[in-house]
């Protein structure tokens, strides 16, 4: 096993087992929130924006799927972010998965393709390896992890919703990554949703957004991924992305969305205060260190990635 590029079986799943037991959703608003990577300034803009959804009359769920662990390199911003986010609806990502179930071998567990720089592997296994030696002395979150499921499935306005974290056959798996939809590689698609039965499947893990959608088996289907709560996804943007999931479109400044069936799927904007979490970051992850050569730029400045770049198939 090459650590970071490959990942352990136990992240491994059936794509038919994923919504067998499909959980009916109660509230009006789901908020899918992956990749918030530790950043707390993120997760209280999330909760501000649920609890104005809430003051509108519009319950929220919110529903974590993963690496919502990974910049939060002190004992008391791990406490806090973790104690924050076990609160709510919680699915595993490979960060969790390997802070709660170490892997000999896995490293991040981030499975990275050959298109990403062993830089940038080696640069996440040192993180992990961080994370991991803090993790380990808060054995109360460390099981509370582990008794977390690595995916969810709901029935919302009369729609399966598959919430996963990488793609339907894995925990950290790539299928689902904006540059497989564009290089064409999702022939996979009508598999997972044949076998799923899901009409939406929400994913994250891979860190740039993705809006496709199409008709498979004679059904229109959506694939949504929001990239990063945590750090920004678009050019010249430093705001997270989560994708709100509702009968009403959001109020406002959505940067992409799609209606199926009375549902509107949406990428909506996490505008926390990027200078203060730069100041977090910093003192965290100064310069030289791995977390600051991978990542700064991105959070500083956002992706080269352009809005209407990540929409795909008929999404508009």
């Amino acid at each position: 096993m090459t650590e970071g590029r490959s990942c352990p079986l136990a992240y491994r799943y059936r794509p038919q087992d994923l919504c067998a037991q499909p959980e009916v959703v109660a509230e009006e608003v789901v908020y899918v929130i992956g990749g918030l990577y530790g950043n707390p300034l993120a997760l209280t803009e999330i909760e501000r924006m649920a609890a104005a959804e809430q003051a509108a009359g519009r319950r929220v769920r919110l529903v974590f799927n993963g690496d919502f662990n990974w910049f939060n390199a002190s004992d008391e911003l791990f406490r806090d972010i973790n104690q924050r986010v076990l609160r709510h609806t919680v699915s595993l990502g490979n960060v969790e998965y390997e802070l709660a179930n170490p892997s000999p071998g896995a490293g991040c567990g981030c499975a990275y393709p050959e298109f990403v720089d062993q830089a940038v592997v080696a640069r996440s296994n040192r993180i992990m390896t961080r994370l991991q030696a803090l993790a380990s002395g808060h054995p109360d979150l460390q099981a509370r992890l582990a008794a977390q499921p690595r995916y969810r499935c709901f029935i919302f306005g009369g729609l399966k919703i598959l919430v996963v974290h990488g793609d339907p056959q894995s925990l950290a798996g790539w299928g689902l990554a904006h540059e497989a939809f564009e290089a064409g590689n999702n022939e996979e698609l009508a598999d997972w949703f044949a076998a799923t039965g899901a009409d939406v499947i929400a994913s994250t893990h891979t860190c740039l957004p993705v809006l496709w959608s199409g008709a498979v088996a004679g059904r229109e289907r959506i694939v949504v991924n929001n990239g990063s709560a945590g750090m920004g996804n678009l050019v010249a943007d430093g705001r997270g992305l989560i994708t709100r999931i509702a009968g009403t479109a959001p109020a406002s400044g959505a940067i992409a969305g799609h209606h199926l069936a009375g549902v509107e799927v949406s990428l909506v904007p996490v505008a926390f205060d990027l200078e203060a979490w730069l100041g977090q970051f910093d003192t965290l992850w100064p310069a030289g260190s791995p977390a600051a050569e991978s990542y700064r730029q991105r959070i500083r400045e956002g992706t080269q990635l352009a809005a209407g770049g990540l929409r795909f198939g008929a999404a508009t």
